[in-house]
C-alpha cells in the first residue's frame, strides 16, 4: 500500500560543548569523518540487499522453477525441447489467467472458488453460441470472435452474482463463491446433458498450436494480460485500494474508499478471467466440455499462494503468481514426461503450498525480529 506511516517518535537536540564532556567525563571522543563513515557502511549495505534479493520470495521461485527444469531434462532430455515447452504454455495459460484474477480477490481479504465452474459454464455457453454462428455461415474468426465475447460476458456475469451474495447478502466470500461454484457446475450439465458441445468453427483448435517458438496465441494473449494487470496492481489507484482493503477494510472505508464498489470490481474480474480461461479451453479441446475445469480453482488458489499472497488480504504480487502457476504446469507436465503416475501432482502441490506458507511465516516473523 501507498500510505506512509508516521512513527511518532521525537527528535533530541544535540549536546555540543561542555555538556557533552561532562556525559562522556574526561574520556577523548573521536569522531569519524562522514567519508569514512558511508564507505563503512557501503558494504554491508551491499551484502543485506544481496541476500534480501536471494531470499525474496519471487526469486526462491525462480530456482525452483529452474531446478524443476533441470531435473526432469537430466531425467528425460527430451523434456528441455521447444514442443514440450510449448505444450506446458498451453496448460499455463488457463491456469494463469484464473490465477491472476485470484490473486486480486485474495490481496482484496476474499477467496474466489467458483472460477473452476466458471470455466466450465463460460466454455459451455460460448461453445453454443460459436456452434449457432458456424451454422449460419459466419466466418470462423467472427464466430471465435463471439465466442470469446459470450464466455467473457458468462464470466464477469459470475462475478457479479458473487458480489452481490457479498455487499446486498452479506455472505462471507467462502460461502458465496461456493455456492456460485455448485450452481455453475449444475447448470452445465443441465445445459449439456452431461455430452461435450461441439459444431463450432473447424479452425479453433489451430489457435491453441504454438506458432512462435514455444508460444500460442493463447499464451502470447495471457501475458498481455499478465503485463497490464500487473501495471493496475502495482502502480494505478486500483491496485492501492486492493491493497488497502486487504490490509483493514475499515480503515480504507474511514479515509473514504467504496470497499463494496471494490469488491464488486474484484469480483467481476476475476469472473471475467475465468470466462476467458473457458474460452480458451475451448480452443484447446475444440469443444466446450461440462467438466473441463473441474478442480481448476483449487490449482488458482495454489498457484497465488505459492507466488507469496497471504490468504488473510493486503500481501501479494503479479509476479509471484505467474511463477506458482508456471510451477505448477511444470510440475503436472513433467511427471507426464518421465513416466510418473499424474496423481503424485497433487502430493508436489500440497508439498509445495506447505513450504510456500512455511516460508511466508519464516520471513514474517525475520523482519519482525527488532534489530
Amino acid at each position: 500500500m501507498d500510505a506512509d506511516h508516521s512513527t511518532g517518535t521525537s527528535v533530541v537536540p544535540p549536546i555540543e560543548g561542555e555538556a557533552a564532556q561532562s556525559m562522556v567525563g574526561e574520556a577523548p571522543v573521536s569522531v569519524t569523518p562522514a567519508g569514512d563513515l558511508s564507505a563503512g557502511a557501503a558494504a554491508p549495505s551491499k551484502r543485506k540487499g544481496l541476500l534480501a534479493a536471494l531470499g525474496s520470495q519471487q526469486s526462491i521461485l525462480i530456482l525452483v522453477l529452474l531446478a524443476m527444469i533441470g531435473g526432469f531434462s537430466i531425467v528425460k532430455p527430451v523434456f528441455f525441447s521447444v514442443g514440450v515447452f510449448g505444450n506446458i504454455l498451453v496448460a499455463w495459460a488457463p491456469v494463469a489467467l484464473i490465477a491472476i484474477g485470484e490473486t486480486f480477490v485474495i490481496i482484496s481479504g476474499g477467496i474466489d472458488l467458483s472460477v473452476g465452474s466458471t470455466i466450465t459454464l463460460s466454455g459451455v455457453i460460448a461453445g453454443y453460441a460459436m456452434a449457432a454462428t458456424t451454422s449460419a455461415g459466419w466466418p470462423s474468426g467472427f464466430s471465435i470472435f463471439i465466442g470469446a465475447l459470450v464466455a467473457a460476458g458468462t464470466g464477469l456475469l459470475v462475478g457479479l452474482v458473487n458480489a452481490t451474495l457479498i455487499n446486498v447478502a452479506k455472505l462471507v466470500p467462502f460461502v458465496a463463491t461456493l455456492a456460485t461454484l455448485g450452481a455453475g457446475a449444475g447448470v452445465a450439465l443441465v445445459l449439456t446433458h452431461g455430452a461435450p458441445v461441439g459444431g463450432g468453427p473447424s479452425n479453433a483448435i489451430s489457435l491453441s498450436v504454438p506458432r512462435f517458438g514455444p508460444f500460442s496465441w493463447p499464451a502470447i494473449f495471457v501475458i498481455v494480460v499478465i503485463v497490464i494487470a500487473g501495471f493496475f496492481l502495482h502502480t494505478a489507484r486500483f491496485g492501492r485500494y486492493v491493497f488497502a482493503i486487504g490490509g483493514n477494510s475499515f480503515a480504507a472505508t474511514a479515509v473514504g474508499i467504496s470497499v463494496p464498489r471494490y469488491v464488486t470490481k474484484v469480483y467481476g474480474l476475476s469472473g471475467m478471467f475465468a470466462g476467458l480461461a473457458g474460452m480458451i479451453t475451448y480452443l484447446t479441446l475444440a469443444s466446450g466440455s461440462p467438466t473441463a475445469g473441474t478442480g481448476d480453482e483449487l490449482s488458482a488458489i495454489a498457484a497465488v499462494v505459492i507466488g507469496g499472497a497471504s490468504l488473510t488480504g493486503g500481501v501479494g504480487r503479479i509476479g509471484g503468481t505467474v511463477l506458482g502457476s508456471l510451477i505448477l504446469t511444470t510440475v503436472t507436465s513433467g511427471l507426464v514426461v518421465v513416466n510418473i503416475d499424474p496423481n503424485w501432482n497433487q502430493v508436489v502441490v500440497a508439498i509445495l503450498i506447505a513450504a510456500a506458507v512455511s516460508l511466508q511465516t519464516v520471513r514474517r516473523g525475520i523482519h519482525r525480529r527488532p534489530r
